[in-house]
């Protein structure tokens, strides 16, 4: 089981490989964790947003951690988080305890997105009971606080309430809000009591400034070895401007082309040689009439 600070660092929110009848490629998933592994990454996030956790069943998600778990074997330093938030209280407890049974370093939970309205007495009752019927004692759990998606967010106030109640627990979250604000006003108010894993690649460095403990991000799919030069200096007690503006830049083109799951998929098939792996419905596949125009852009952002 993880200590909370053995869960910092840089981490890739991965993308699934998917074939064209879009079943798992399992092969190009493990091909997928040698690369990230050998490019800085200290570990990585399996079926978050990036990886389109929420349009897989109980049993897609179960085979896929299988699949994360055996990778693994042959890279122990690699450490691995899960998502498994859903809407249902008994679906995420259920998955959750299963990614603890298969060894998984921790989870990130999504809130219950659907009811939007729910207040924070509420969503303290929902982590509650998922933390008592499904976690372990010293497991690590993140929340996944990335309301601009889910349409539901952590306050200040309910994140507090979760780390008194559950201080071996409930260890931190995942910031995806890509709000600058936010980011200080949680390094100002926890400090680093409260793990804070960055989202979004802009804000980096300003993270980490701000008492954060790393990031997790869907473009350390493609750029990781920029993400560790931020963090290696940073642990050095220096701020690599360059390697953060580049990061800075990138973002803004990928922003440029959402969703991120096909364009991340696109360009890891051009840049790296990975296959061109499908993506689940609702979403779409990358127009392949705009795959040079985003190439183009997201090389010039790195020179």
């Amino acid at each position: 089981m993880s200590s909370p600070s053995s869960v910092a660092g840089v981490y890739a929110a991965v993308v699934t490989p998917l074939r064209s009848d879009f079943s798992p490629d399992y092969e190009g998933l493990d091909r997928l964790f040698h690369f990230l592994a050998g490019r800085g990454c200290h570990g990585l996030l399996l079926l978050g947003t990036t990886g389109e956790g929420p349009s897989f069943s109980r049993e897609e998600r179960l085979s896929l951690f299988q699949a994360a778990v055996d990778s693994r074997q042959k890279l122990p330093d690699l450490h691995l988080l899960a998502g498994t938030g859903t809407p249902s209280l008994e679906d995420t407890v259920f998955l959750t305890r299963s990614a603890f049974d298969l060894g998984f370093d921790g989870v990130v939970v999504l809130p219950p997105y659907y009811f939007r309205k729910a207040d924070d007495s509420g969503l303290f009752a929902w982590f509650s009971q998922l933390l008592d019927k499904a976690v372990p004692e010293h497991g690590t759990v993140l929340g996944y606080h990335i309301p601009n998606v889910s349409g539901v967010g952590f306050s200040i106030e309910l994140l507090s309430r979760l780390k008194d109640a559950y201080p071996a627990k409930f260890t931190g979250i995942k910031d995806s809000s890509g709000d600058p604000a936010w980011a200080q006003a949680l390094g100002n108010h926890f400090g680093s009591d409260l793990v804070v894993l960055n989202g979004n690649d802009r804000l980096f460095s300003l993270a980490l400034q701000s008492s954060a403990s790393g990031c997790i991000t869907a473009m350390a799919n493609l750029l990781s070895p920029l993400h560790r030069q931020v963090w290696d200096q940073f642990q050095a007690g220096a701020m690599d401007e360059i390697a953060q503006d580049k990061l800075t830049a990138a973002r803004e083109v990928l922003d440029r082309y959402p969703p991120m799951p096909p364009s991340i998929k696109m360009l890891l098939h051009r840049l790296h040689g990975f296959d061109l792996w499908k993506v689940k419905p609702p979403l779409n596949d990358f127009n392949p009439g705009q795959s040079d125009v985003l190439l183009s852009e997201f090389l010039a952002a790195l020179e």
